[in-house]
C-alpha cells in the first residue's frame, strides 16, 4: 500500500522512507503546490518501462509482467481450467 506523506514529514524521516522505497514501497509526496510527487525503487521503475515499452507477445513484456506481479504491482493471472475446448486451441 503506498504512503502519501507531507514534505516536511519526508525530510525529517530520509533515511526511513527512503528504506522503504528500496524494500519496494511507493512514496507520495504532496508538495506546498498542491502537487504529488513519487518515489519507487530503481528495480520497479525498470520493469514498469521494460513491460511498457515491450511488444505484449514477447518474451520480454512476459518477464517484465511476471516481474511486476512478484512486486504485487499488478495482479496475478487467474488459473485457467484445463479442458479439451482449451488444448484444442492450440492445434
Amino acid at each position: 500500500m503506498p504512503l502519501v506523506l507531507t514534505q516536511s514529514d519526508f525530510r525529517a524521516n530520509l533515511t526511513k522512507y527512503l528504506d522503504q522505497v528500496n524494500d519496494d514501497e511507493v512514496i507520495y509526496i504532496i508538495r506546498s503546490n498542491s502537487r504529488l510527487v513519487a518515489f519507487l525503487s530503481q528495480d520497479k521503475l525498470y520493469w514498469m518501462k521494460k513491460a511498457l515499452q515491450s511488444k505484449e507477445d514477447s518474451l520480454e513484456y512476459v518477464i517484465a509482467r511476471d516481474q511486476l506481479i512478484q512486486r504485487h504491482e499488478l495482479p496475478e493471472d487467474s488459473i485457467v481450467e484445463s479442458t479439451d475446448d482449451y488444448w484444442k486451441q492450440f492445434k
